[in-house]
């Protein structure tokens, strides 16, 4: 199939496509003697696995590790184990950033319960005033 069927089958843009081959993620396709890509099934489930951990919020590193155990199926799954482990584990993290946020959120929401002139709103007082924490940068793999 050429590009444009592969990115209808799989709900992907012919450009994304290009960028998971370039990054090594998709392996390139067979050319035509007219110079067009030719996917196979091979193509087609390899890019169905990338956009669902995608979907799951893996990075590229944690799906090119993946890809690499999944090339050799006679390896031991423990260090997929350990790779879904540790991308739990970044969610947990980032799921407790966001409700460190959604506090912060809420607190600021409840310093301006009625309608009153900008000059006077509670939020912008507030935004104002909140003390600016050191950013140690996110500690998830997201950054």
């Amino acid at each position: 199939m050429k590009i444009g069927e592969l990115a209808k089958e799989t709900g992907c843009s012919s450009q994304t496509i290009r960028f998971y081959e370039r990054e090594g993620l998709l392996p390139a396709p067979s050319r035509s003697e007219s110079n067009y890509r030719h996917y196979g099934p091979v193509h087609l489930k390899r890019l169905s696995f990338i956009r669902n951990c995608r979907a799951l919020a893996m990075s590229h590193a944690e799906i090119h590790a993946l890809l690499a155990l999944m090339d050799d199926p006679r390896g031991d799954c423990q260090a997929i184990n350990a790779l879904l482990d540790e991308h739990i584990h970044h969610v947990e993290v980032r799921l407790a950033e966001l409700s460190q946020l959604h506090g912060q959120l809420k607190n600021l929401r409840e310093k301006c319960g009625h309608a009153s002139p900008v000059g006077d709103c509670g939020i912008v007082h507030g935004l104002e005033e909140m003390a600016r924490e050191e950013e140690p940068g996110s500690s998830t793999h997201l950054g």
